[in-house]
């Protein structure tokens, strides 16, 4: 313990052998090690946590609500998203740098929650570790001690190790305070494999879960039985894990799967898994009606709703891809009220690389003025549009925030999913309380007037994030106005990954609630496509009726 110390205040990465894998550590105050440990990871912006060695530590570096309090120091030791104080230090003025969550202005903290943690934190001459996943990206987090010295050997410099064996994976849990209640972003460590009681008997069945942030749920009785977190399901180790980890929730339950849900979208490693599964009824389920449905079960409704799903990537009935969409929702089906209106999107998973694309898509290379894309590849790329090649149209919400993102010139690549997004909220101006226009037009919500105005105003970039912010909050809220004087429904179910956006979640829960409308939101399982299992199981389950 004291080398693993030495070796950590001299700069050095270590591989620490935790409860559900390996950590990658480093002095979270040495900015060389912190900008190693991300060059060595292949990891270029994405936040890395952080292990203090106490609370008070963590109101040093942080705020720390009473919320956030109960969270940190309770059982099941989640890593919290809580905001960064401004030029906060750790100890005696010692910052923690801004390569740990750059551009970003809050943290991903947590407390000791083994007792090699609590030694190695006991005495040293740090108070604050990196403590990221024990892998290389896109791959399960390692779990042996020669695995470990195998493929984290060109990361870490030294291995802290023993001999108790890790039985099942299980990456670090994350959670956020909203409305001070503890809301899971990711439900892993110390949540699973702890049961959702759904209140009514379900057959028993697997629902896959979808390609990124992969869960899976099984059923027994009345629970819903979800997995630990996967990953992005998308390459051979992964969906080794997802196997591993089935067959020993099968056992540990004794579960044997009648039938098996799955995502409606061809590509998709679970859907593929789900299709070759022999002797079992299988029930395809609408990506987005799943979040709904999810939503749904964890907060015990029955009968229909209004529900509200924003995200990146859904495959759509008509095989366009959604993810602005207004749904008329009960376990039995659903039927499309509204959604974003459809904008071309060109180059695949590229467009999702490359938010300027998603921009093009919006207003026309006319009006875009990107000094970070060459003309050659806007003039390809309107191309592809204009012919419709390598092009489908989408009503993604997470692309409408990529297109805002590069119009004020934010972000035209992104390096992790959500990149874009994350800090458009970061550098909203709160104080501003204004929005653009928008229309309504049949099922559309078209935001073309709106984007026309960011092109003009871009060069007041943390204005035009707030607007955007008003705007999107106005309309959604809009939306389930005319819903409800259509449909007589008053309760709205929020889903998501889009919903992971504290301030458009703020805004549009006020507008909403102010409005008498009754809103349901995510507690127990996450917004993002961690928990659609829980709505693809509890529909299947319907449709076997």
């Amino acid at each position: 313990i004291a080398e693993a110390q030495r070796r950590l205040a001299d700069g050095e990465i270590l591989a620490i052998k935790g409860l559900g894998g390996f950590h990658l550590a480093c002095d979270a105050r040495d900015s060389a090690a912190v900008g190693r440990l991300r060059a060595r990871k292949r990891r270029s912006d994405k936040p890395f946590a952080v292990m203090v060695r106490s609370l008070e530590v963590a109101r040093d570096i942080c705020v720390v609500d009473d919320a956030a309090a109960r969270a940190l120091t309770g059982p099941r030791h989640p890593i919290v998203i809580l905001p960064r104080r401004e030029g906060a230090g750790v100890g005696e003025g010692i910052g923690i740098p801004e390569g740990i969550a750059p551009r970003n202005p809050t943290l991903g903290v947590m407390l000791p929650y083994t007792p090699l943690h609590h030694l190695l934190l006991r005495g040293a001459a740090f108070a604050a570790l990196v403590m990221t996943s024990g892998n290389l990206s896109e791959e399960p987090i390692v779990v042996e001690n020669h695995d470990a010295r195998q493929r984290l050997s060109a990361v870490a410099d030294w291995f802290l190790v023993h001999n108790r064996d890790i039985y099942m994976r299980a990456d670090d849990s994350v959670v956020r305070i909203f409305e001070g209640e503890q809301r899971v972003m990711r439900r892993s460590r110390g949540y699973t494999p702890q049961t959702l009681d759904v209140g009514r008997e379900l057959p028993e069945l697997l629902a896959c879960g979808g390609e990124l942030k992969n869960v899976f749920c099984l059923t027994k009785g009345t629970h819903a039985i979800l997995s630990q977190h996967i990953g992005d399901l998308e390459n051979y180790e992964t969906l080794v894990f997802f196997q591993e980890t089935l067959a020993n929730l099968k056992k540990l339950f004794r579960v044997e799967p009648r039938a098996v849900a799955y995502d409606l979208h061809p590509g998709y490693l679970s859907t593929k898994y789900a299709l070759g599964l022999p002797d079992l009824e299988k029930i395809g389920v609408q990506h987005h009606h799943a979040h709904i449905a999810s939503c749904m079960a964890e907060n015990g409704l029955t009968d229909e709703v209004i529900g509200v799903a924003m995200d990146g990537t859904g495959f759509g009935v008509d095989g366009a891809i959604w993810g602005g969409e207004f749904l008329v929702a009960s376990y039995a089906g659903f039927t499309r009220r509204a959604h974003l209106r459809y904008v071309p999107l060109a180059g695949g998973d590229a467009a999702v690389r490359e938010p300027w694309r998603a921009a093009l898509g919006y207003v026309g290379a006319a009006q875009l003025v990107l000094a970070g894309v060459p003309e050659r590849r806007l003039r390809a790329v309107e191309r592809m549009i204009e012919t419709g090649t390598n092009t489908v149209m989408t009503s993604s919400c997470g692309r409408l925030f990529d297109a805002v993102a590069a119009l004020i010139g934010l972000r035209y690549e992104v390096n992790f999913e959500g990149q874009a997004a994350i800090e458009l909220e970061a550098i909203v101006d709160p104080s501003c309380e204004q929005r653009y226009e928008f229309d309504i037009a049949g099922d559309e919500l078209d935001f073309r007037a709106m984007m026309e105005r960011i092109v003009k105003e871009r060069a007041e970039p943390s204005v035009v994030a707030a607007r955007f912010h008003n705007t999107l909050a106005a309309a959604i809220h809009e939306v389930c106005l005319r819903m409800r004087r259509e449909s007589g429904l008053k309760r709205v179910c929020l889903s998501g990954g889009t919903f992971q956006n504290m301030r458009l979640l703020g805004l549009t829960a006020r507008a909403l609630r102010a409005s008498g409308f009754e809103l349901f939101l995510h507690r127990k399982v996450p917004p993002n496509d961690g928990g659609i299992a829980l709505g693809q199981a509890v529909i299947a389950a319907e449709r076997m009726k």
